[in-house]
C-alpha cells in the first residue's frame, strides 16, 4: 500500500539515495548516525529548509572514494550550478565538495571552527582539574594515616579547587557580558588562582570577535592575523595547536564572510532524522526506514 515493494532505489537504498531534481544552488554537507552509530553522508539543498525536498543524497559511510562516485550520477550542468556548499571541518567532506562541486565555494561551519577554539580553552581547564583531584586525593590519603578528618580548602563563593574547576566549564564559553552574578564571582576567583586560563579565554573571546564584527573577507583576515600574533606573545600549548589548524583552514572559514553562511541547516536537519528515528523506535528494516524517510524529505 505504501509502495515501498514498487520504489525505484529499494535495490540499493541502504547504500545510497539520490534525488538529482532537488540539487539548487545552496547546498549543506554532514554525516549523521542513523542506527547503531552507522554513519551517512547527507547532502541537503538549503533552500528546502528542511522539508520535502530537502535530500539530494544519503549515502552510507563518510570516505571520498565511496561518496563521490554516486554523487557523479548527478548530471554535471546541475552540479555546476551549485554556488556555496557549507561543512564542517572533516578533510573527507572538503575533497568531496571540491572534486565534485567545481563551481561552489566551500565555506567552513562558523560553529565548529568556533568549538575548537573553546576546546584548547577547555584542555587547560581540565588539565587542572586532574591536578585539583590527584593533589585532593594525595591530601586525604596522608591525613588519614595520621588518624584526622579531611577538610578541604574552600573559597569565598563556598568552592572547593576541584568544584571550581569543574563549575566552570559553562562560563568559559560565554562572553562575560552573559555571565550571571555568580559565574561573575566564580570567574574572578577561578582567574584570579589560573592566570593562564584567564589569558586563554581572553584569547577565544579575541576569536570570537573576529566573527562578530569582521565585515568583508579582507577586514575579517587582518582581524584574523591579529589574532594568530597573539597566539604567538602568549605561547599557550593548546592554542598553538587550534591557530595552525586555522591556519590550514584558513581559505574556507574566510569564505563565511561572502554570504555569512553556516551549516546550521545541515545540524537541523540532522536532528529531524534523529527525532523521526526516536519516534518510530528505532530502525528494524534500514531499506524500508529511508523509503519513509525518502517520503518525508525528498
Amino acid at each position: 500500500m505504501s509502495g515501498f515493494r514498487q520504489w525505484d532505489q529499494i535495490d540499493h537504498a541502504d547504500e545510497w539515495l539520490l534525488f538529482p531534481e532537488n540539487i539548487g544552488e545552496y547546498l549543506s554537507i554532514d554525516e549523521v548516525a542513523l542506527s547503531n552509530g552507522e554513519l551517512y553522508t547527507v547532502l541537503t539543498n538549503k533552500q528546502a529548509k528542511g522539508g520535502k525536498g530537502a535530500i539530494v543524497a544519503m549515502i552510507q559511510g563518510t570516505k571520498a572514494s565511496v561518496i563521490e562516485p554516486i554523487l557523479r550520477k548527478i548530471p554535471l550542468i546541475a552540479n555546476e550550478q551549485v554556488k556555496e556548499i557549507t561543512l564542517d571541518m572533516a578533510g573527507s567532506m572538503e575533497a568531496i565538495a571540491r572534486n565534485i562541486f567545481t563551481n561552489a565555494k566551500i565555506v567552513t561551519d562558523r560553529f565548529h571552527v568556533q568549538q575548537v577554539v573553546s576546546e584548547a580553552v577547555q584542555e587547560i581547564r581540565i588539565d587542572y582539574r586532574k591536578q585539583a583531584i590527584k593533589e585532593e586525593n594525595e591530601k586525604i590519603t596522608q591525613i588519614r594515616k595520621q588518624g584526622q578528618r579531611y577538610y578541604p580548602s574552600i573559597y569565598e563563593n563556598g568552592d572547593t579547587k576541584k568544584q571550581l574547576l569543574a563549575r566552570s566549564r559553562h562560563l568559559l564559553f560565554k562572553p562575560e557580558s552573559r555571565w550571571t552574578n555568580s559565574q561573575s564571582i566564580r570567574a574572578k576567583i577561578l582567574f584570579r588562582e589560573f592566570t593562564d586560563l584567564q589569558e586563554a579565554y581572553n584569547l577565544s573571546m579575541m576569536f570570537r570577535s573576529f566573527y562578530e564584527q569582521g565585515r568583508t573577507i579582507e577586514d575579517a583576515k587582518s582581524k584574523l592575523e591579529n589574532w594568530y600574533k597573539k597566539v604567538e606573545e602568549k605561547e599557550i600549548e593548546s592554542f598553538n595547536s587550534a591557530s595552525q589548524t586555522i591556519r590550514l583552514h584558513e581559505t574556507t572559514i574566510l569564505n563565511y564572510f561572502l554570504n555569512r553562511s553556516t551549516n546550521a541547516s545541515a545540524e537541523s536537519f540532522n536532528a529531524k532524522l534523529k527525532a523521526f528515528r526516536s519516534i518510530v523506535r528505532g530502525v528494524r528494516d534500514r531499506k524500508f526506514h529511508l523509503f519513509r524517510v525518502a517520503k518525508l524529505y525528498a
